[in-house]
């Protein structure tokens, strides 16, 4: 997804085609980054899945921890590498996101789940001033305009917290639900996609983008905007399963306007 999201932004930015190396290096380089995160927090993960996901490749005996730190590491070097060919901006964003995918694993998480959901959220973000980095090798209000809506990605991991609640109880991880409560807990993540709503239509205004992206995106900043009121109105487990859900799947419509943007 974040391979995808940075190659997407990358063309919708560029207003123009980009060879097919530079594409290949683009996602790639994003893509094992962000597999290179998966296996790394599947490593600091394992004590807790083994209670609450023991058919996950680590408890389950499909990998010892040793692959698992050869593999993640790969990942990282790899990523870094292809990063590395295409500029060294866009190597040191990917360098800089590494070793917060492993702070993240190895420390916030284990602090405080809120802080671990704003870290995951920023680190979405990156991917869209990566997609300008590999272009234009700068970081400027293009990209930036698009950075807030990582604060929809906050709030999804929120809702999601909220929904394995008693599993994340079971291993002590200090989650947001667990600590403030499931209901204090939808209603800042009501707040964050409110926040993406009002946000995501901005790079139109500044980029300006064009009127597809707009209107897409319009619609989707709908869909958060009724998401976010329903999920204040009613915090119970159901509500929230099927607005994280609704939510979730409109992350299309967002996907969809970069690519009209890319194309028109």
């Amino acid at each position: 997804m974040t391979g995808g999201l940075s190659l997407i932004t990358a063309f919708a930015i560029a207003q123009g085609p980009i060879n097919i190396q530079t594409v290949l290096l683009i996602f790639f380089s994003m893509a094992f980054i962000t597999s290179a995160g998966f296996s790394i927090n599947d490593y600091f993960d394992r004590e807790s899945d083994a209670v609450i996901k023991p058919n996950r490749p680590i408890p389950s005996g499909l990998f010892t921890l040793k692959s698992v730190i050869v593999i993640s590491g790969l990942l990282f070097i790899v990523g870094l590498g292809l990063a590395l060919l295409i500029n060294w901006l866009s190597f040191v964003i990917l360098l800089v996101d590494s070793i917060l995918l492993i702070v993240y694993s190895a420390v916030v998480k284990r602090k405080s789940g809120f802080a671990a959901n704003i870290l995951v959220g920023l680190l979405v973000g990156t991917a869209f001033i990566y997609g300008e980095a590999t272009i234009f090798q700068q970081i400027s209000l293009v990209s930036i305009s698009l950075y807030p809506i990582g604060f929809g990605t906050i709030s999804g991991n929120i809702l999601r917290d909220v929904l394995s609640l008693e599993g994340d109880s079971k291993v002590g991880y200090p989650t947001l639900p667990k600590e403030i409560g499931i209901k204090n807990s939808v209603r800042i993540a009501s707040i964050l996609l409110l926040l993406t709503a009002i946000f995501a239509p901005i790079p139109f205004f500044i980029i300006p983008f064009g009127i597809y992206y707009l209107i897409l995106i319009s619609l989707w900043s709908l869909l958060l905007l009724y998401a976010s009121v329903r999920l204040l109105s009613s915090s119970i487990v159901e509500n929230v399963r099927k607005y994280e859900r609704m939510v979730t799947m409109s992350m299309t419509l967002l996907l969809l306007s970069l690519i009209l943007e890319a194309l028109l």
